[in-house]
This record gives C-alpha cells, sequence and structure tokens, in this order.
C-alpha cells in the first residue's frame, strides 16, 4: 500500500482520520457573507477551512472598451482572479498575468459562461473580480463558490448555482475537499465545478493520472461535495435575503 507521508505525519490515520480532523468524506467548515462592498453591485467574501476568497462583481454594463469584443445576442463575461501577495507563506508577487492566473481567470470564465442567462443582457459585459486572501488548497473552488454568491448578490439571473469542490485518492481512499498539505503530497485529485439541481458537471479537471477503476469513486465524492457546498450556500443566501428584508422593512 503507497502511503503519503507530508514531514513526517501521515495524511491519513489506520482510524480514518486525516490530518485535521476530518473523516474521509467531510467538507472543511464553510463560512460566507454577502454585500461585503456597497460599491460593486454584487459582492461575497467565503471561508473554506483556512482558505479565503473575496469576490467582486461589476455590470451588466455597457461595454467602455475592447469594442471588438461586443457579443450583439449576449453579455460578454470577464473573469479576472488574482491572489495577494500574503495570501501564502511566500513572500513573492503575483501579477494578474502570470500563467498560472490566467488559467484560473479562463477556467472561471468558462464556468460562469455556462450559467448566466448572458442572452438577457446583449452588448453588455459582466466583470467578476476574485482574489484569494488566504490560499490552503481548493483555491479554484473557494472562488467558484465565492463567485456565485457574489453573482446572486448583483441580482443576475443564473440557471442554478455552480459549486466547486475537490476530491483526491489518497492511501487508496477517496478523500474530499483535500487541503493543501494533502495536495502537496503528489496524490491525484480532482476538481468538479457542478450545477446541484441539474447535476450538470461545467468544469471537471485533473492533476495528475488515476486509474479508471478509482475515477468513478473519486468523481462521485466530489459531486457529492458539490450538492453539500450548495446547501450550505443555500442556506447563506437564503439569510442575506431574510436580512436584507428585515431591513428594508424596518427603515
Amino acid at each position: 500500500v503507497l502511503k503519503y507521508k507530508m514531514a513526517g505525519l501521515e495524511l491519513l490515520s489506520d482510524q480514518g482520520y486525516r490530518i485535521d480532523g476530518r473523516r474521509s468524506s467531510e467538507l472543511r467548515k464553510v463560512c460566507a457573507r454577502m454585500g461585503v462592498f456597497t460599491q460593486a453591485d454584487g459582492s461575497a467574501y467565503i471561508e473554506q477551512g483556512n482558505t479565503k476568497a473575496l469576490a467582486t462583481v461589476y455590470g451588466p454594463h455597457e461595454m467602455r472598451k475592447g469594442r471588438g469584443k461586443i457579443q450583439h445576442d449576449r453579455a460578454v463575461v470577464n473573469c479576472q482572479f488574482s491572489m495577494a501577495t500574503f495570501s501564502t507563506g511566500e513572500r513573492k508577487s503575483r501579477p494578474k498575468g502570470d500563467r498560472r492566473s490566467q488559467e484560473m481567470s479562463m477556467h472561471l470564465r468558462q464556468t460562469f459562461e455556462a450559467v448566466i442567462l448572458t442572452e438577457l443582457y446583449p452588448r453588455s459585459q459582466i466583470d467578476i473580480y476574485v482574489q484569494i486572501l488566504q490560499a490552503d488548497g481548493g483555491n479554484y473552488c473557494a472562488c467558484v463558490n465565492a463567485a456565485t454568491l457574489a453573482v446572486i448578490d448583483a441580482g443576475i439571473p443564473m440557471k442554478d448555482y455552480v459549486c466547486a469542490c475537490t476530491a483526491g485518492f489518497i492511501q487508496d481512499s477517496p478523500l474530499l475537499d483535500i487541503s493543501y498539505v494533502e495536495e502537496s503530497a503528489g496524490a491525484p485529485f480532482l476538481t468538479v465545478a457542478m450545477m446541484p439541481k441539474s447535476q450538470q458537471i461545467v468544469l471537471l479537471e485533473m492533476n495528475s493520472r488515476l486509474h479508471a477503476d478509482n475515477l468513478e469513486k473519486v468523481l462521485d465524492l466530489a459531486t457529492q461535495g458539490c450538492k453539500d457546498v450548495f446547501a450550505v450556500l443555500d442556506r447563506h443566501v437564503r439569510d442575506h435575503v431574510s436580512e436584507s428584508h428585515a431591513l428594508m422593512t424596518a427603515s
């Protein structure tokens, strides 16, 4: 049996517990807030374990530049991903234009083009900015989940929520919602973004090869994770709407 160890720590104990005390199919704790910036049309902050992300949405608005990109039948979705210089232990500058950031921005754009009802806003642009404030694994997932809340906060119609989660395969066990330590062990893991009601997968990415016999187990766990994330996000949206309604009626 191949065992993955980091700094002398076993990633999965004989009792089935991970380094952070979770069981194999447990999500990290998810905390979220909507409407954190009044200047933006929509905004949200999310914590998934120690990974923290901030999303802001502007639009739909008239396209101000790059008029060559105008779509006459739908809105253009523009996504920008960045990492705060203090988001990891390495204090190095991460320009928005580096290859990894461009890749993440492209994945976010593809994800939200699939769910936003862009045909309702022809000749317009919707801007989604996401920043990782603290990185501890599952960065893309935290960005998707924060951006979903920010798009809802902006009042932009979507086909469904889009929720993202990772799952890995360590010591012959599928593990849900991989942390940075687990990611760094070199075990295969995949990232899934899904519309939970229709169960339609909008993005699927694998970091390395995984035997076909294990793929289905890991994919099933990741999609279940997306549904678990949806339950948490939906609760936050309903609470936010209730609070906003209470404030409006009070005033």
